[in-house]
């Protein structure tokens, strides 16, 4: 199933910089790739995803990106990728395309739906 982007995310993204541009449609891909039931809209001025509740969310910064899980702190993150020090939110600070590593970003989406099912 194709991922269903939103225009509203696609303006958003439109207005990024080159350097955090590129950042945010790899982590939005990962974040389609994971699971074919994401949706996306804006809330809280940033890309947010849901299925079955809220997943995650990229907030967008000059020099990187954050994606970020509502109920990180409740995530295993086996890996150490979460930072933050919230009662519930965590995030994982990505400064280059480099940083992106799919296969644990996608583990971690990927608990952060089951906890919401």
């Amino acid at each position: 199933m194709e991922p269903i982007h939103t225009k509203e995310v696609d303006q958003f993204i439109e207005n990024l910089n080159d350097h955090t541009k590129e950042i945010t449609v790899r982590l939005r891909e990962v974040i389609f790739q994971t699971s074919p039931n994401v949706t996306e809209e804006m809330k809280w001025g940033k890309p947010c995803y849901l299925e079955n509740g809220l997943v995650c969310y990229l907030q967008t910064a000059q020099n990187h990106v954050n994606l970020g899980f509502y109920f990180g702190a409740s995530l295993k993150d086996k890996d150490n990728l979460l930072e933050g020090t919230g009662k519930k939110m965590r995030h994982i600070r990505v400064k280059q395309l480099d940083d992106i590593q799919p296969r644990k970003f996608s583990a971690l989406i990927q608990e952060a739906i089951e906890m919401e099912t």
